[in-house]
């Protein structure tokens, strides 16, 4: 089993590049949406057991909660990586062995695509390689890092696929396209809607589609 991190930016900065992709829709709305459909997904894995997000957020720490995740203050707010850190820290002072960090924008995110690529994570542990990334759907980002025994040692952020592998992770080749599927701009919004979005980002789609 796998503890899981994500970590949160307060709404009012977060996804920047998504304001204004549904006119009329708040985008504090339309972030916190695709948040908690990232958290409901990830919180419904087979494979997961806890999920820590990292986040000084009041709406994000609510509404998590009340789905099941352990909320932490990011007491870092030294940005991503620090964060991630932060979580991951936390998970393995309690006794974790697999910790895994996830990007909070995959509203499309299919149980069974996480499950999937945790599952090849662990497999490539027992190989011998004790890290491991999922790219996004572009190959120069990371939506996935898992560690098996070892630190993450996360360097999300541009080019982070070219980071992890740099550090010694290595790629998951699985397809997975929910989880390669991040959203930072309305035409990645619009895929992720082919992909299917969880229910709270859709009923925001399709408030603003009726």
């Amino acid at each position: 089993m796998w503890s899981t991190v994500l970590p949160v930016k307060r709404l009012s900065a977060a996804k920047s590049r998504l304001r204004g992709a549904l006119p009329g829709v708040a985008h504090h709305d339309l972030a916190l949406a695709v948040t908690l459909d990232t958290v409901a997904a990830v919180l419904s894995c087979p494979l997961v057991d806890r999920l820590y997000l990292v986040t000084d957020e009041p709406l994000v720490t609510d509404a998590a909660t009340r789905l099941g995740a352990r909320v932490l203050p990011d007491r870092p707010d030294q940005g991503l990586n620090a964060a991630v850190g932060h979580g991951a820290a936390y998970a393995l002072g309690r006794g974790a062995r697999r910790v895994a960090a996830l990007t909070a924008d995959l509203p499309a995110l299919r149980p069974d695509d996480l499950a999937a690529a945790l599952a090849a994570a662990a497999d490539r542990a027992a190989a011998g390689d004790a890290r491991a990334y999922v790219a996004d759907a572009e190959g120069t980002g990371t939506t996935l890092l898992a560690a098996t025994g070892a630190d993450l040692d996360p360097r999300f952020g541009p080019g982070s696929a070219a980071a992890h592998a740099a550090t010694g992770a290595v790629p998951l080749g699985g397809g997975w396209p929910s989880l390669r599927r991040d959203v930072d701009t309305p035409a990645d919004l619009a895929t992720a809607a082919g992909l299917g979005l969880g229910p709270r980002t859709t009923v925001l789609l399709t408030a603003r589609t009726a």
